[in-house]
């Protein structure tokens, strides 16, 4: 055969590239090379123009662009740009930049290709920034370019940058070009600027079809059904513009949204009087409005009648039924899609992903990993990056990295879903360490990057490195991104800063649910529970609907103030608003009760519970615990274990706590060793801690002290005090002395261990030794801490100290006091007079400093509430044995029902009997 030229191999391409025939195009440019003729930069861009026509492998590309190094031609603009093109609809981004850099010279066509392949592969805030590279080279940008640019900021919220924009393109002159007035219509539509956006519209010189269904879609994505349709009839009577497939598919989401069944209908006939029903757009629409708007029965149907060749349809129908959380259907779907031969397309696994992820079914979604890996689907970015988010959000974090190491390129979304995920499992310090290694590799952070970063900040109270966040969110243009607001708010409330908290609230434009419960629950988290029910208030008088988070968070607060007439309140609203059957509020509600001292509504609302779930059971369990009823708790958590619910950490402390407060010292070793005997759980220092407490309150002190020894982790100071307190009741000192000096070396600066020492010496009638600890307090300038006692009377909280005689009512107090003791001598009491004082001591000391706080508050509810309302009472030290013993008394003297909760336990005082049966 002859040797061609390579003008006659030129002119055999584009016969192929007119025809869509880019397999027969890239066989007669592999005939050149066979040939032996030099291909040119004609050939190569006729080539390469071809590649776009249908989809080319990534190895076809590369093979091209080798023979283009190779013949010295990579420095030719027109061929790097039709490179950086292809690289970009192949979703190869670094290679396009990769071109891009090393172009030597670069032309208008280089930077709209950049450009616009940025912005349509997700990287739009990359767009903008190289835009501004851009203006400041002095470039004069192109229409095309403002318009890409425009596009951009809308689709990531860059208003102010798109503002700015607008005004470059006006001082270039090119605001009127009609595709840079359609860009700006999508971006004021994305503000939700209408007027501007309208008056845009009304001002163009010319409209198309472009510009009524960018104004269309905009209005129909904000819910305004009406205005969309009034566009569509002036469209058409008006500029006299046939409505496209584009229009209708942007009308019918409208019907969607709206669930306009009759509007959709009519869509539907004039769909078929157009012939427009074979657009994949409109058959897309059409399930998709039937499938949101009537059931998945009747979009089954219409599904079986369109055409099934069509993979959109498909991916419609897997995401209904993913929405159902039908993955059964689902996967036959996908069986039956095979089987007729369909190809699925990289947007047809992911809503099966997703269905996995939020019903929890991870062995089915590890399943179709399989699938995917056979398929190639795996090494998709939007593929693997739900696979990552699956992962991540199932705690399978080794499986979502080593995902993420095999991607070809960084993907700030995989990134993001696996910081996500770690933020999820309050793994806060690791999600900042991913959060760090992503910025170490240059990749680029959006707003929801910064905001799970933010979060995972406020998780661990690591409030300088929220601020430096902060900073970055602000210099990347995002500080009025709503969700990086929102995590701003949870950053600073839950760090106890309240001032930064409500700033970046008040910054919030339109703040939402979101905003208010993110203060909410961030005051309430750091303790600050009185400005969380303020917040809980305020969101209330603003007319904003509450949720269920809020009225958790509001519970929880209540709980933590153990304010129980507030938490009825909030208990009152959440049946008004159709909540009370939600597992996570009745969960709330059990603590609250249990901790506010009403055992009683506690086990009324887990009864009535219609689900529960192992929260619900351990708030039972725990609250069980707490107020003495180690036998109805122990009883709870084996009934737990036999309807095959896993105990966790919480459940065994519960079941151990309950243990120790009931003297069951062998069945409560048994659960502590069936942790990791039987489910495979490491015992944490709290449960150390409570097995301490289990052998000290029985007398067991020196296997406590033995078992303290051979722990496999290093005693806190927790356990120590724990030590230390039950030498103190059973007067062991020489035990207690190695406790305390344990103690005292850990936390020199905490009361509790000299107080609990010099306790001791007195218990055990050692006075020469009691005052020692107290003297070293003042030495080392350690402040005791006073003992105090609440009571909530007509829906204030009155507080009062040892001998207080500063409340209004002090004198009926101390009167009524000295009747209770009246009362009490009558019935048998006698006054252990001042147990921890020296004989000698006694005689000076004023009668008023020998009455403690809870008998004070307990005359003053005996004197200000109902006989029918329980005086429920708390303290924050340990109630005394003198106090005890008069209360039993006086319960039985008044015939009331007394509560004190002190800081260890609660305490039911009825008839001159305690729950505690005298162990506390």
């Amino acid at each position: 055969m002859l040797k061609r030229s390579v003008p006659l191999w030129n002119k055999l391409i584009p016969g192929h590239v007119g025809k869509n025939r880019t397999t027969k195009a890239l066989s007669v440019f592999s005939w050149t090379t066979a040939d032996g003729s030099c291909s040119d930069e004609s050939t190569f861009s006729l080539l390469l123009k071809a590649c776009r026509g249908d989809n080319v492998t990534l190895g076809s590309v590369r093979e091209i662009h080798a023979k283009i190094v190779s013949r010295g031609l990579d420095a030719s603009s027109l061929l790097c740009n039709y490179l950086i093109d292809l690289y970009f609809r192949s979703g190869f981004i670094n290679y396009s930049k990769k071109v891009f850099d090393r172009m030597c010279l670069k032309d208008s066509v280089s930077w709209v290709a950049m450009i616009s392949g940025l912005s349509h592969n997700g990287q739009e805030t990359e767009a903008v920034l190289l835009f501004g590279h851009m203006h400041k080279s002095g470039i004069t940008p192109t229409p095309y370019i403002f318009s890409s640019v425009l596009s951009a900021c809308a689709k990531v919220e860059l208003f102010k940058i798109g503002k700015q924009v607008h005004g470059l393109a006006f001082k270039s002159g090119f605001s009127s070009q009609i595709f840079v007035c359609n860009s700006l219509l999508t971006l004021y539509c994305h503000v939700e600027n209408w007027v501007s956006a309208e008056r845009i519209f009304l001002e163009m010189e010319f409209r198309d079809r472009v510009s009524y269904n960018s104004l269309i879609s905009g209005l129909a994505q904000r819910g305004f059904s009406d205005r969309a349709l009034n566009l569509f009839r002036r469209m058409q009577q008006i500029d006299f513009l046939k409505p496209d497939f584009v229009t209708i598919a942007s009308l019918l989401s409208v019907c969607s949204s709206a669930g306009d069944i009759s509007g959709g209908v009519q869509l539907h006939s004039f769909v078929v009087k157009a012939g427009f029903l074979s657009e994949t757009v409109i058959e897309g629409s059409l399930l998709d409005f039937y499938a949101k708007c009537c059931d998945i029965e009747t979009a089954h149907r219409f599904f079986l009648r369109a055409d099934r060749k069509n993979v959109v349809l498909w991916n419609i129908m897997l995401v209904a039924y993913g929405q159902l959380g039908d993955l059964t259907t689902s996967v036959c779907l996908l069986r039956e899609m095979n089987l007729e031969g369909i190809i699925p397309n990289q947007f047809t696994y992911p809503s099966m992903l997703k269905t996995c992820t939020s019903i929890g079914a991870l062995e089915e979604g590890e399943q179709l990993h399989a699938h995917l890996t056979k398929t190639g689907f795996h090494q998709n970015l939007y593929v693997s990056g739900m696979l990552i988010d699956m992962y991540a959000k199932h705690g399978e974090f080794k499986t979502a990295r080593g995902i993420l190491n095999k991607l070809r390129e960084d993907d700030f979304v995989s990134w993001t879903a696996l910081i996500a995920g770690h933020v999820q499992h309050d793994l806060f310090p690791e999600a900042l360490q991913l959060f760090r290694e992503m910025q170490g590799r240059g990749i680029q952070l959006d707003n929801i990057g910064l905001a799970s970063a933010l979060s995972a900040c406020a998780g661990m109270h690591a409030l300088d490195c929220g601020r430096e966040i902060h900073a970055q969110s602000w210099v990347r243009g995002y500080s009025f991104d709503l969700s990086i607001r929102n995590s701003l708010i949870s950053l600073y409330s839950r760090c106890g800063r309240v001032q930064e908290a409500y700033s970046a609230f008040e910054n919030i434009d339109d703040e939402d649910e979101r905003s208010w419960n993110a203060l909410l629950s961030g005051f309430s988290q750091s303790g600050l529970q009185e400005e969380a029910l303020r917040v809980f208030s305020k969101m209330n008088k603003s007319g904003i609907q509450a949720n269920l988070y809020t009225f958790c968070s509001a519970a929880s607060a209540a709980a933590n103030m153990t304010n129980m007439i507030l938490g009825k309140q909030i208990h009152g609203l959440v049946m008004r608003t159709g909540y009370s059957s939600e597992t996570e509020i009745s969960n709330v509600l059990i603590t609250l009760y249990a901790k506010c001292g009403s055992i009683e509504d506690a086990e009324k609302e887990f009864k009535e519970m219609p689900e529960r779930n192992e929260v619900s059971w351990n708030a039972i369990i725990t609250g069980y615990s707490q107020h003495g009823l180690g036998n109805k708790a122990l009883k709870l958590f084996e009934e737990m274990k036999r309807l095959g619910l896993r105990p966790n950490y919480v459940t065994f402390l519960g079941a151990i706590s309950a243990c120790s407060h009931v003297g069951l010292v062998n069945e409560g070793l048994d659960h502590f060793q069936s942790m990791n005997r039987d489910y495979g759980l490491v015992p944490k220092p709290e449960h150390y801690a409570c097995i301490v407490d289990l052998l000290g309150r029985s007398g067991f002190l020196a296997r406590a002290k033995g078992f303290i020894e051979e722990m496999p982790i290093q005693p806190d100071a927790m356990i120590w005090r724990t030590l230390l307190s039950a030498c103190t009741v059973h007067k062991n000192v020489e035990i207690g002395e190695f406790a305390a000096q344990k103690l005292q070396g850990m936390e020199p600066e905490d009361s509790a261990a000299y107080v609990l020492q010099s306790n001791m010496y007195a218990a055990a009638g050692k006075w020469t030794q009691r005052d020692r600890p107290r003297q070293a307090m003042k030495e080392r300038g350690v402040k005791k801490e006073p003992g105090q006692s609440w009571i909530e009377a007509k829906g204030l909280v009155h507080a009062f100290f040892a001998g207080d005689k500063l409340h209004p009512f002090s004198d009926k107090i101390y009167k009524a006091v000295a009747d209770l003791n009246a009362r009490a001598q009558e019935l048998g009491y006698v006054e252990q007079q001042y147990s921890l004082r020296k004989e000698g001591e006694q005689g000076g000391m004023e009668p008023a400093q020998n009455v403690h706080s809870e008998k004070l508050a307990i005359a003053f509810g005996l004197l200000s509430l109902s006989e029918i309302i329980p005086i429920r009472v708390i303290k924050n030290l340990r109630v005394c044995n003198d106090c005890h013993n008069w209360i039993k008394f006086i319960s039985k003297a008044t015939k009331r029902t007394i509560v004190v909760r002190d800081a260890y336990r609660f305490h039911h005082f009825k008839d001159g009997a305690c729950s505690c049966r005298d162990y506390w």
